[in-house]
């Protein structure tokens, strides 16, 4: 789906939102930006709700940001429609920054609770910097981490400071800043409110409002911006606050579930200490650990000797013999026992005391204390029960201590498997001996050292007051659920030691709001202030374990001192789904991402080509959009804080290629502070105590100061600033539009060799990036391997940057003792801003033709990075202006490579819209549309165009390929065979036009694509695929709305859904060679008929050319098999009078009744010349169709005197020549109903297999007539079909070739309502005098007799529902009711020959019902309605037949070949499979008795009304969705798709849209009233 304008292009981006009932999007993300405008719409499910939606996003500025504050949105239209809903929208403008959720409901409530839908969008913030506020988007955003503490005293601040500034980083990431816990990490903070006061030297006085001031002269002079740390989840264990407010803190007094967990934590400690003493020697554990066999002796002793003594059970199990004691006192008792409970349960004392645990003991005497068999007196029955229900307690116990078992196995395993990474694994830190201070592993709980001593006595402490001074530590649990706290109640991490500890922190308890802990939730709040006032953005530490409604409720604090607050956070939550549950609640702006996560370069191009940007060539996306989900914006990182020198890992040579692949990321980037100075070690958040260096602005710095020579830093600097170019031209000033290098793509050339290019769409400038990775180290680093030469589309202007590394053995590292320092022994060598010429890494060569560059490498060797930066050739870039100048003519706001607006405003001929505005709507059949039977019937040449490895375009016209365009430019799907077929050559585009050139009215159209095809052919092939989308789309929107402007106001001012189905009027309605309409009569009135020139053996002369409606596509197209008389008149009402295309519709209907012929219309019509009249409805669904024309078109009575050029007079006549006999067109009706009246008998000509190879010899007898005594038109026999349901036989092999499906001879109830509309109006015509004819003449008793049309009327409306009507009961007189098995229905057919066939139930009264209501008692009608709805309905048509029905098959299969007769050769055609056209009189029907009841039973219109939009929500998806825009002949059993059927059919269309219509007609409200809105911005697809 795309959108588009009906005057103007609208200057703002707006994505468009589709609202689906019950769709709950929160684990989706949708990143918007501010100024954008978010557009809501109804999907298909909700057009007929009443949907009231809510947001919590202000309506403007002045309204501050509360979480909790939702807006109700008002809807609006773009369409003057009141039938549907499917245009209303409403509208937020993206005001500020931030997360905000929205919510809908269906039940008029505006109640969150209550909804039935939701979601959240994200609005990224405006990052300021400098005197004049340039803006930073955050693609061009270069991260630099510090470890705060390691800049030193704060007034050495700003020199270390400006080492990030001088190597091209624009933000920096500060540690937290506040005062640090004893263990001297960073992330441990001892007070959350003061500043660290390392920062502080003696006499002197900083705090934050320094800070704050040093980090707004970053902003101001260098233009940096600054983000820090926020730690919501722990504080430091030494933190005094903690001390005074131990609430604050997970302790033994507030939490004592953990009490068993501290217990154990104080065993494994204790046993640690014993070990580094030497205690457990005897038993062959000693205080060295050397291999595995020591750690499972440790883990045996554990087991078996160790923690049995602590009897942990008691913590969870009952002391069975207390509650036996218990039991037998309560018998003795012998008291009223008042519970309901019916089973035994255990309670766990919420204490966690030893022996604590209990059960409920009225319940154990309820259950427990009865009587009990075999017991001869009172001692022998206590003795019973307490045996049972020991028992019972015994089952019970066991399961609790399977249970703790289970989680001390945990514990034990988990424990060792830490002793292992501690002692054994090289990863690890590999510590040799166990201590005090190193002991087998860190504790989980926090005990003051006051407290310690013996783990009895320690036991002792946590029951008493001392409790609530022992502190779970913090850490986090791999692969846990991030939404659960880990240390409430219910888990048992602690318990199982399934926590990475953090021992040098507490864990922090909020409980679920603010009143839970209110000095904790005021300390965080005002931390947070605080930080949000000095930063422009926070990292939220440990995000993932934060309690997200904590940091919901401190981030809405942040941004109200910081409405522009960038939020960045690193989450580990296992699932992109649950990443987007803490994006969306929190507004995180971005995530942080490592390249050191990749393990080769390939998986390193892997993560640039994830992290952003869109392939290069991708399609121009227009300024309104669907809100597609998005992926999280990512700061790219080289190298987290969190990680091991990359040096240590891989290799120093790699530490150049890699950063600058990241750089090219169209993200942001980051790196870590020592990276860029190639420091060779981990610079540890805990261990690391020595200082940055300074920045030095001179040559040769000595210790502690560094320059540009230092490690990388010169090309760190040269990368940074190339990112912060291509990221949206790094800056926008003014409210000017970005132009970024926003496209990616990604070249593995070889195993150690990417190339990365990012393309700019506007200047289609790209810069092109090659780097030799070295992920490990290399042997030969100075040796230059063969790599295959590069193709570069354009011509390169010059090498933005060249580098090598090298190593030297002059300098050897020496680690400083007071300074961080890097590596000295690796160099690079450097140029930049060189043309191609002076390379001394590759050579450049340009292709014979000037449109390409050839890169071929000589010395590139590992550590090298080379840039490039290309440039279309001077052909192409006019090429793609004179583009962009055609594509202006549409109203796109193109721009030339200046940034010029080109927007073609002219008027001349030459003009794409003065061209399309001569257009009419039989030129846009042939321009947009026009299957492969339509356009091979030309005979000029022209087919279906065939894209290779996809295959046939459905049209001819621009639809077919506009179809496939649709679906790959939502994706940018570049891959796809179209895209590749428009590389590979120019055949499209010169198809489009040629095609367009072979006919007069859409000559200069075709011209107009030449021209501008004739362009396209000289831009870039990766291009193509762009440009053509540009150009065919844009001109399809104007082409589309001019079908539009051409139609009736009903259309012009329609709902989306009414547009689409009235395209099926340009699609259906066309010339067609050898499939036209019979000439007209030379002398027929003004308008005359259009012509064609045409060529004869005279020359060339004018020859008629009125168009004709296809049946359906693409079976139905052209030939004799495109005009048939029934589907024509069925359609003609809907495609042709309700669009206005009036004269269309006169001339088909003149001409068919030319062609009349005893008294019938054809069936087949084949040009005239070869019609056959086999169908006994035709006739009347065009007498139905005369008479809708002249309700429906002004001064429509005219057309009953418009003369009518007879085919066949005589029913014996040989063809006649148009003009040689005619008669006014009410004589035709006349003849045609007489010839009913009096009864007609004949056997179609050339009978035989030359006119149907099916039918057996009795089939080709015809007969018409009425029966008289009832008023009732008949017809047909067994051996044939003349309705509809027209199925023959065709299986010999299972015996049915020959024999009609559904015969429905006799009076069908279908014709019986036709011929009883038309004789009620032919009546009121002759009243009016508008009509010659009383009546008809016939011969009765012997002798003529006049029956006058009222008569006649007036016979129908005495006899039908006595005879069509089948009664809700049976009833004496009742004929034979063994054949029904369906009442509460109308018979299907009345005197049918297989008369069981009467009472089946099939989809045919409603179409009497909607043309002749008179004839049907209206609860009847209602009544007959539901059983209908209830058994014939389906999701897109109507069952052909009762389910019920012993004939019933819901599958159509033509190609079937078996012997069963019931689908062979396709037999159940109408005998199940469920067809789309009778849905639309279905639904008719019940509007139209729902208006009737009203007034007795009130509310049913509204609620049918309900129904009717719920039921086309089905038809809106399919024409939508389907490839054809149309809907469906037949399908299957509830709606599956049917290929044997049309999958486009024209009265399909026609009658969905004669229901819209109708409902447009309707007096009454609709489920959502929208305002109209005045905006020239309208949703519509294509």
């Amino acid at each position: 789906m795309i959108y588009f304008l009906r005057k103007i292009m609208t200057t703002c981006q707006v994505r468009v939102l589709t609202l689906n009932k019950g769709e709950n999007l929160q684990t989706t993300l949708f990143r918007l930006e501010k100024e954008w405008h978010l557009r809501f719409v109804l999907g298909p499910s909700l057009h007929a709700s009443t949907v009231r939606l809510y947001c919590n996003h202000p309506p403007k500025k002045e309204v501050a940001f509360e979480r909790t504050t939702y807006y109700e949105l008002e809807w609006k239209s773009s369409s003057g429609s009141k039938s549907d809903s499917h245009d209303v929208y409403t509208e937020i403008s993206m005001i500020i920054a931030g997360s905000f959720n929205y919510f809908f409901t269906i039940d008029n409530s505006g109640d969150i609770e209550n909804a039935d839908g939701q979601g959240y969008f994200l609005v990224d913030p405006t990052l300021s910097v400098g005197e004049q506020g340039k803006q930073y988007t955050l693609d061009c955003l270069q991260c630099q981490s510090v470890i705060s503490k390691c800049l030193g005293p704060f007034d050495e601040w700003e020199g270390r400071l400006y080492v990030s500034k001088a190597t091209g980083y624009n933000l920096i990431h500060f540690t937290p800043i506040q005062a640090l816990g004893k263990s001297n990490s960073a992330y441990s903070i001892k007070d959350q409110l003061k500043l660290n006061p390392v920062y502080i030297k003696d006499g002197q006085n900083y705090d934050f409002s320094n800070v704050e001031g040093l980090i707004k002269k970053m902003n101001r002079e260098w233009e940096v911006l600054s983000l820090t740390d926020l730690v919501y989840n722990h504080t430091a264990n030494n933190s005094q606050w903690l001390e005074e407010h131990p609430e604050c803190g997970y302790n033994m007094q507030n939490s004592p579930h953990l009490k068993p967990a501290y217990l154990l934590d104080r065993i494994f400690a204790h046993f640690s200490f014993e070990v580094a003493e030497g205690k457990w020697i005897s038993k062959g554990i000693q205080p060295t650990i050397e291999k595995e066999a020591d750690i499972q002796k440790i883990r045996e002793v554990l087991l078996y000797e160790v923690l049995p003594g602590f009897k942990m059970h008691e913590f969870y199990s009952l002391n069975i013999e207390d509650v036996m004691k218990r039991f037998k006192h309560g018998i003795e008792e012998n008291r009223y026992i008042k519970t309901d409970s019916k089973q035994l349960e255990f309670i766990q004392d919420p204490q966690f005391e030893r022996n604590g645990c209990r059960i409920d003991m009225d319940v154990a005497l309820k259950l427990y204390n009865t009587d009990r068999p075999g017991a001869i007196n009172r001692e022998q029955r206590i003795k019973k029960c307490c045996e049972c229900l020991k028992a019972d307690l015994d089952a019970l116990n066991k399961v609790r201590l399977d249970a703790l078992h289970d989680h001390l196995n945990e514990a034990v395993n988990n424990y060792m498997a830490n002793i292992r990474w501690r002692f054994l694994d090289p990863d690890g830190p590999m510590i040799k001996q166990v201590t005090k201070r190193e002991p087998l592993m860190h504790n989980y709980f926090i005990v003051p050292d006051k407290y310690t001593g013996s783990v009895g006595s320690e036991e002792l402490l946590m029951n008493g007051d001392a409790g609530k001074y022992i502190f779970a530590c913090n850490g986090w649990v791999m692969g846990d659920d991030p939404l659960r706290n880990f240390a409430e109640s219910g888990s048992n991490v602690y318990l199982r030691r399934e926590l990475v500890g953090w021992g040098d922190s507490a864990k922090l308890r909020y409980g679920k709001k603010p009143e839970d802990c209110p000095y904790l939730w005021q300390r965080m709040k005002e931390y947070t202030e605080i930080t949000a006032r000095i930063f422009h953005g926070v990292r939220l530490d440990n995000c993932h374990s934060t309690p997200i409604h904590v940091a919901e409720y401190m981030l809405d604090a942040a941004r109200k001192i910081r409405p522009d607050l960038y939020v960045i956070a690193e989450l580990f939550t296992g699932g992109e789904h649950l990443d987007n549950i803490f994006i969306n609640r929190l507004g995180i702006n971005s995530l942080i991402r490592e390249a050191m996560s990749a393990k080769s370069s390939f998986k390193l191009g892997g993560l640039i080509h994830r992290y952003g940007g869109q392939p290069v060539g991708a399609f121009i996306q227009p300024r309104m959009k669907p809100l597609v989900k998005s992926m999280a914006h990512a700061v790219l990182y080289d190298q987290t804080h969190d990680n091991p020198s990359p040096i240590k890992t891989k290799s120093a040579y790699d530490m150049l290629p890699t950063a600058a692949l990241v750089s090219m990321a169209c993200c942001a980037t980051g790196s870590n502070r020592g990276y860029d100075q190639m420091v060779p070690h981990h610079i540890h958040v805990v261990k690391e105590d020595r200082k940055y260096t300074s920045w030095a602005d001179w040559d040769f710095p000595d210790r502690p100061y560094i320059n540009q020579t230092f490690g990388i830093s010169r090309a760190k600097t040269l990368i940074n600033n190339l990112h912060f170019m291509m990221g949206s031209g790094g800056i926008m000033n003014d409210k000017k539009e970005k132009h970024s290098f926003s496209q990616v793509y990604v070249d593995q050339v070889d195993e150690h060799t990417v190339s990365v290019t990012r393309h700019n769409p506007v200047t289609h400038e790209s810069i092109v990036l090659v780097a030799r990775t070295a992920f490990s180290e290399p042997k030969e680093p100075e040796k230059a391997p063969y790599i295959r030469p590069l193709t570069v589309q354009g011509v390169i202007e010059n090498i933005l940057f060249e580098i090598q590394t090298f190593h030297t053995e002059a300098y050897e590292y020496t680690e400083d003792e007071d300074f961080i320092n890097g590596l000295p022994d690796y160099y690079l060598k450097l140029q930049e801003n060189i043309p191609p010429s002076l390379s001394k890494m590759v050579r450049v060569n340009v292709t014979d033709d000037g449109t390409c560059s050839v890169i071929n490498f000589e010395t590139f060797t590992p550590g090298s990075v080379i840039a490039f930066r290309s440039v279309l050739p001077k052909p192409a870039q006019q090429a793609i202006l004179e583009i962009r100048r055609g594509l202006g003519q549409f109203g796109y706001l193109m721009r030339s490579y200046s940034g010029r607006k080109l927007f073609d405003e002219t008027v001349d001929t030459s003009n794409f819209r003065s061209i399309v505005s001569a257009l009419t709507l039989d030129d846009l059949n042939i321009i947009l549309f026009r299957c492969r039977g339509e356009e091979e019937a030309d005979g000029k040449g022209v087919s279906v165009y065939n894209i290779p490895g996809y295959g046939d375009l459905n049209y001819c016209g621009l639809r077919g390929v506009t179809t496939v365009l649709g679906q790959v430019r939502s994706h940018n799907d570049l891959g796809h065979p179209l895209c590749g077929n428009l590389r590979d050559g120019d055949w499209m585009p010169s198809y489009i036009a040629n095609r367009l050139l072979l006919h007069p009215g859409t000559e200069n159209l075709g011209h107009w694509f030449q021209n501008l095809f004739q362009h396209l052919s000289k831009v870039p092939r990766y291009l193509i695929p762009s440009y053509f989308d540009a150009i065919i789309t844009g001109a399809y929107v104007i082409l589309r709305q001019q079908a539009f402007t051409l139609m009736s106001d009903f259309v012009a001012d329609g709902s989306t859904f009414i547009q689409a189905l009235a395209m099926g009027s340009v699609m259906f309605c066309g010339y067609v060679k050898h499939a036209r309409l019979p000439f007209l009569s030379p002398d027929l009135d003004s308008p005359k008929p259009p012509t064609i020139k045409v060529e004869t053996k005279e020359g060339i002369e004018e020859e008629e050319a009125c168009l004709t409606l296809a049946a359906g596509f693409p079976h139905f197209a052209s030939s004799y098999m495109r005009n048939w008389g029934r589907d024509t008149f069925i359609a003609l009402r809907g495609l042709l009078l309700l669009t206005g295309r009036y004269q269309e519709a006169r001339y088909i209907i003149l001409a068919f009744g030319g062609c009349l012929r005893h008294g019938l219309i054809p069936n087949l019509l084949n040009e005239g010349s070869g019609a056959r009249y086999n169908c006994r409805d035709a006739t009347w669904f065009w007498l139905q169709a005369i008479q809708d024309y002249c309700k429906l078109v002004p001064e429509g009575h005219a057309i009953l005197k418009d003369k009518v050029s007879r085919l066949y007079p005589e029913d014996d006549s040989e063809m006649k020549k148009p003009g040689e006999h005619e008669q006014p067109l009410c004589e035709v009706m006349q003849e045609a109903i007489q010839r009913h009246a009096v009864g007609q008998k004949f056997r179609e000509r050339n009978a035989g297999p030359k006119i149907d190879s099916q039918m057996n010899t009795n089939g080709f007898e015809l007969e018409i007539g009425v029966k008289w005594e009832t008023g009732f038109v008949y017809g047909g026999n067994e051996h044939n079909c003349g309705t509809w349901m027209d199925k023959m036989g065709s299986s010999e092999k299972a015996g049915t070739k020959g024999k009609p499906a559904t015969p429905r001879d006799g009076s069908a109830v279908e014709l019986i309502g036709l011929s009883a509309s038309c004789v009620l109006w032919l009546h009121n015509l002759h009243e009016e005098g508008l009509y010659p004819y009383e009546g008809v003449n016939v011969v009765k008793h012997g002798s003529d007799e006049l029956i006058t049309f009222k008569a006649w009327h007036e016979l129908l409306c005495a006899n039908f529902e006595s005879c069509f009507w089948v009664n809700t009961e049976p009833y004496p007189e009742e004929e034979a009711p063994e054949l029904i098995f369906r009442r509460g229905i109308y018979k299907d057919t009345y005197n049918a020959t297989q008369f069981w066939a009467n009472t089946q139930l099939r989809p045919n009264y409603p179409i009497a019902m909607v043309v002749a209501p008179d004839l049907f008692t209206p609860e009847r009608a209602w009544t007959a309605l539901q059983t209908m709805q209830e058994n014939l309905l389906g999701p897109l048509g109507m069952k052909t037949l009762d389910p019920s029905d012993w004939s019933y098959v819901p599958y159509y299969d033509n190609s079937n070949d078996s012997e069963d007769g019931k689908i062979a050769k396709g037999f159940s055609y109408h005998q199940g499979p469920e067809w789309v056209w009778p849905i639309g009189y279905f639904l008719r029907a019940k509007l139209l008795f729902a208006r009737k009841l009203e007034s007795s039973r009130p509310g049913i219109l509204r609620e049918t009304v309900m129904f009717i939009r719920t039921t086309l929500t089905r038809h809106y998806e399919e024409v939508m969705k389907s490839s054809w825009r149309s809907l469906p002949e037949v399908t299957n059993h509830n709606a599956e798709p049917n290929n044997f059927g049309c999958p486009a059919q024209a009265w399909s269309v026609s009658c969905v849209l004669d229901v819209l219509y109708d409902l447009e007609k309707l007096d009454t409200d609709v489920t959502i009233q929208p305002s109209k809105s005045t905006e020239n911005l309208v949703v519509a697809p294509v």
